[in-house]
Formats: C-alpha cells, structure tokens, sequence
C-alpha cells in the first residue's frame, strides 16, 4: 500500500490542474440541505406498584403468644460477632424474592456499624446445622426495641419455623436489658412488614399477640427479586 507521506509533489502544471479541479468541485457543489434535529426520546416512566404498610407493637411481655416448638432439629442461635459477610448472606437468601432492597447499596462499613450499635442483635434459626431464617432486633429509645427483620429462606417456609423464631426473638426483645446493663428495660416491641412479604406474615404477628397500631399505603418503583444472586428468582411481576 503507498504511503501519501512520502508520494513525489506535484510541480508546475500539474498543480495548477489539481487546484483548478478541487475549486471547481467546490464551486459547483450543491449546497448541503441542513442536518435534520434529532427529537429527544421522551423518558420512560418506571413501574411501580402501590404497597401497603401495617405496623404493630407489644407493649407488655404479657402480650406474647408463643407458637408452638417444631418438630426436629431447630435451634436458635445468637450471632455474636458483627459480621457483615453473614448479615448480608442472611439478608438476601431471607429477602431475594420478596424485594428487600433498601441494604444492597450500604458499604461494609456502613454495615458493620449497624450491628454494633448499642442492642442489636441477630438471632438465627438452624434445621439440622443449616441458616434457616434470622430476627433481627434494633434498641432504640426509652426502652423501645424494633424488629428490623425477620424471616425464613424460602425452602424453610410452611414448617412452622417461622412461628417459633418469632416467638423467640420477641422474648429477647423483652429481655434484650439483660444481655445489656446499659440499656433500661423494655417498654414497647414494634416492628413493621407490608404486602410484599410473605401472605403469611401478618397472620404470624397477630397470632403472637402483636397489634396494629399504624396502616399507610406508599408508592415504590418496582425492582428485580435480587435474590442470593442476580436472577435467582426471576424477574418482579407487576399489578
């Protein structure tokens, strides 16, 4: 292939001629017929579903139903070190198809402050050695304790664990000032959930003698199930 760099340049009339032609090819040209504007696509709108919001609360370790004990090897378990691999593990195997997403974007440090707050426990449910849920409780002020999670991984579901790691969970919550000498004595257990978890949620709660003291309806973009990993569940359904 030749190299214009080293080509040998035009003299005398050849130069002329090129230049003669390249003007006439200029000057003859027809005008260019201006760019047509490019319309901006108009933007898309996200999906989104309307989600229902019950909170409840005990407000006397008397209001406490315990549920049953299931048959077979369950143990609960205190998870004593603050440990963000296993809390986030536990997080989205319990939360992956049911749209827990507001933890994903939280940095290490981020979480690991949240579990060494002051209070906050984590209790994990095991079938025969292996997680099979966990509680969650948060200590917040004047003796209130939050259930800020609480669930089973979806093969450990319609076992009856569910009830019994509530039951349990909510007396540590009652008797969280025990484990912790700075804190003053429970006075109110609350927690919330919505019409994305489990249809058997509510029935749980109320079955321990949680009551509803709070109803709101929000408005949420839908998301993808995160799952354990991206596509473990399928992609969300909308209403």
């Amino acid at each position: 292939m030749s190299n214009p760099a080293h080509s040998p340049a035009p003299t005398g009339d050849a130069t002329q001629a090129t230049v003669a032609t390249e003007t006439t090819q200029v000057t003859d040209a027809a005008p260019a017929a201006p760019a047509a504007s490019a319309v901006p696509a108009a933007p898309v709108a996200p999906a989104t579903s309307e989600v229902t919001v019950w909170s409840l609360e005990q407000t006397s370790p008397a209001d406490l139903r315990p549920a049953a004990v299931p048959e077979g090897d369950v143990r609960i378990v205190r998870s004593e070190v603050p440990l963000p691999e296993f809390s986030r593990f536990l997080y989205t195997a319990v939360g992956g198809d049911i749209r827990w997403t507001d933890r994903l974007g939280m940095t290490y440090d981020q979480w690991q402050e949240l579990l060494q707050r002051p209070g906050a426990e984590t209790w994990v449910a095991y079938v025969n050695g292996t997680p099979a849920g966990y509680i969650q409780l948060d200590a917040q002020d004047d003796g209130v304790v939050e259930i800020l999670y609480f669930g089973l991984i979806a093969a450990f579901r319609g076992r009856r664990i569910g009830g019994h790691l509530l039951s349990y969970g909510a007396a540590r919550a009652w008797d969280l000032a025990e484990r912790w000498p700075e804190r003053p004595a429970t006075q109110r257990v609350w927690l919330h959930t919505c019409s994305k978890d489990g249809p058997h949620a509510m029935d749980n709660y109320l079955r321990r003698g949680f009551r509803l003291f709070d109803t709101k309806t929000e408005v949420e973009p839908d998301v993808a199930t995160p799952g354990p990993w991206p596509g473990a569940y399928g992609t969300p359904t909308t209403s």
